[in-house]
């Protein structure tokens, strides 16, 4: 009885633990949300694999992003801000979909939780949505494409890189990503996440790395101190501090894509 009590205790303490984990994720997920802006970018906004999505850069190059946004959607200013920095700098057509067929996470909504939206905006429908993107994207020519995600994007580009999807994939501060994810990546993978988040914490980023190691899939893993889960995306534009941190990620982002996608 002592054991079977011992054990039952410990399943008890264990689902607690994850209850609090997925809660405090799930709130780190929604700091800092974002005003959104139709117009915001140097882009246009079109379609593209039956998805509207916002499209920046030389629309001939046959090198492209995918940029996966978080749960704010495709039209986070910030996120805009960075597909434009891909294009401009290194010259990849960039293209961010919206994943959420214009109904994004929104706060002010005291109907609707994180756990509800979820329910209606699964990863799995933005893998298979982001499939699209990319067939449309190679029947128009593009011949090297890499894809990029954050927060809930990270999971959608995770599954992306497990079949020769793209030629690379960056995780930046992802979300839901196990560690059976990543054991069955195939893509070069860069992975970009934050000293303080408790869905992907440090612990389980290096995880990744030992993992992606042992299996001999190109990576690059980096802890940056001092941040918070949704750093790349929702930093303040008058925190010094936060900018500086923001681009650094953006930069190891390009550079990934630079060596990778660029070399096809």
């Amino acid at each position: 009885m002592l054991r079977m009590f011992t054990i039952v205790l410990h399943l008890v303490c264990v689902t607690l633990c994850l209850q609090l984990q997925q809660g405090v994720s799930g709130h780190q997920c929604l700091e800092h949300p974002p005003n959104l802006n139709a117009t915001s970018g140097a882009g246009t906004v079109t379609e593209v694999g039956g998805l509207k999505a916002y499209v920046t850069g030389p629309s001939h190059s046959e090198l492209a992003i995918i940029l996966a946004s978080d749960i704010f959607g495709f039209e986070v200013p910030n996120l805009r801000k960075i597909a434009d920095k891909v294009a401009s700098k290194a010259g990849f057509n960039v293209v961010v979909p919206d994943f959420f067929y214009g109904d994004p996470y929104n706060p002010n909504n005291t109907q609707r939780n994180l756990t509800d939206w979820l329910r209606d905006h699964g990863t799995d429908k933005g893998f298979e949505d982001a499939k699209r993107v990319i067939a449309a994207l190679k029947n128009k020519g593009v011949s090297g494409i890499g894809a990029a995600g954050f927060c809930w994007g990270g999971k959608v580009v995770a599954e992306l890189s497990k079949g020769y999807c793209t030629k690379a994939a960056v995780l930046l501060h992802p979300y839901l990503v196990t560690l059976d994810d990543i054991k069955e990546t195939k893509t070069p993978i860069a992975i970009l996440a934050a000293q303080f988040d408790n869905s992907t914490a440090p612990e389980l980023v290096k995880q990744f790395k030992e993992v992606l190691s042992t299996n001999k899939v190109d990576n690059f893993v980096k802890i940056f101190p001092g941040v918070s889960h949704g750093w790349t995306v929702r930093y303040n534009d008058d925190n010094v501090t936060a900018v500086k941190s923001a681009n650094e990620a953006h930069q190891d982002m390009l550079d990934w894509f630079t060596k990778y996608v660029k070399k096809t």
